[in-house]
């Protein structure tokens, strides 16, 4: 037996439950979960405010990390530390709020020399998509020479990380952010200066004054359409997510008159090398002075309330959820 929430229909979210472990998925590695983590998609599930879940019975969790406990995949044997986070993981395949989990071993990396489960799930898909949006300025030539760098969301996991890594590696970042009492929280991470969300979130100009050399855009709608209109010339701009709307209300002229890149970012199923180079980079790049800030440690009991409250925007930073075992 083993502890994990369960979803049984989306309405009602998850119920914290032990679990015969007769009823894991199909799967070549079973691993014992050490950390996990909550991310915007987990909180829809768990509380029952979006269905998240393809198909139920469901545990959700979109990432984990942990040990492997027994595994036929020649790429992996008992003993293993590994990490596991997208391929629709608690959404279509039990995730990681819970103490074991089994998976395809195709799913999961080892995890890089030096990083320990806890500082893998401290980064978790926040910091791996972060730095996936990271890569995507790199691959497009975005150096900090270039100029300054729009954070939106910057009080999110991925925000926070962003601002953080990019500080970190020399870039100029503005972080954007719709807590008024966000501004201290992310100058310490890093920030050159803070915005208000406020001036992005209503329709734009088709183009404005030339600002930005890159953005790492979380929120999509007005917020991104925005961001674009005040790209320099030649800049990139990646969007990773849609916290303010799926929809993108703008129109061609940042990218036929100014050359700007919109690069879509995708983390769920980012190829395995692009995965390990992200990977590799976030653990040599940080370490666990980096996370004072960021991290906030929370036991299966506490995921539901927590979860509350991340989607009425009441939380900065990362939820780091310890899965005792």
């Amino acid at each position: 037996m083993f502890r994990g929430l369960l979803i049984e229909n989306n309405e009602d979210g998850a119920v914290l439950e032990e679990l015969d472990e007769s009823r894991l998925p199909e799967g070549d590695v079973t691993v014992r979960v050490e950390y996990s983590t909550l991310n915007y998609k987990d909180a829809l599930a768990v509380t029952g405010r979006g269905r998240i879940a393809r198909s139920v019975p469901m545990v959700p969790g979109i990432d984990f990390a942990g040990k492997v406990i027994s595994s036929e995949n020649p790429g992996f044997m008992a003993g293993d530390e590994v990490l596991l986070n997208g391929w629709g993981v608690g959404e279509k395949h039990w995730g990681g709020l819970a103490e074991k989990a089994r998976v395809k071993g195709d799913w999961l990396i080892p995890l890089p020399p030096g990083l320990s489960p806890r500082r893998a799930m401290i980064i978790g898909t926040a910091g791996y998509t972060a730095m996936l949006c990271i890569l995507g300025l790199e691959d497009n030539g975005v150096t900090p020479d270039k100029g300054e760098i729009l954070v939106t969301g910057a009080t999110g996991g991925v925000g926070s990380f962003a601002v953080l890594l990019l500080a970190k590696a020399g870039y100029s970042v503005v972080a954007m952010s719709g807590k008024k009492d966000a501004g201290a929280y992310l100058r310490e991470l890093g920030a050159a200066e803070v915005m208000d969300r406020a001036a992005y979130s209503a329709p734009g100009r088709p183009l404005v004054g030339e600002r930005w050399a890159g953005v790492v855009d979380v929120a999509g709608g007005h917020i991104l359409a925005n961001a674009c209109a005040a790209a320099r010339y030649g800049a990139t701009v990646t969007a990773c997510g849609l916290a303010k709307g799926m929809d993108f209300p703008a129109t061609v002229a940042p990218f036929i008159l100014r050359g700007v890149t919109l690069a879509g970012i995708d983390s769920v199923y980012c190829p395995r090398e692009k995965r390990l180079k992200a990977w590799n980079r976030l653990a040599e790049q940080t370490d666990d002075r980096d996370f004072s800030l960021i991290a906030h440690e929370i036991g299966l009991d506490d995921v539901k309330g927590v979860s509350e409250a991340m989607l009425d925007g009441k939380l900065k930073g990362r939820q780091l959820i310890h899965i005792e075992n």
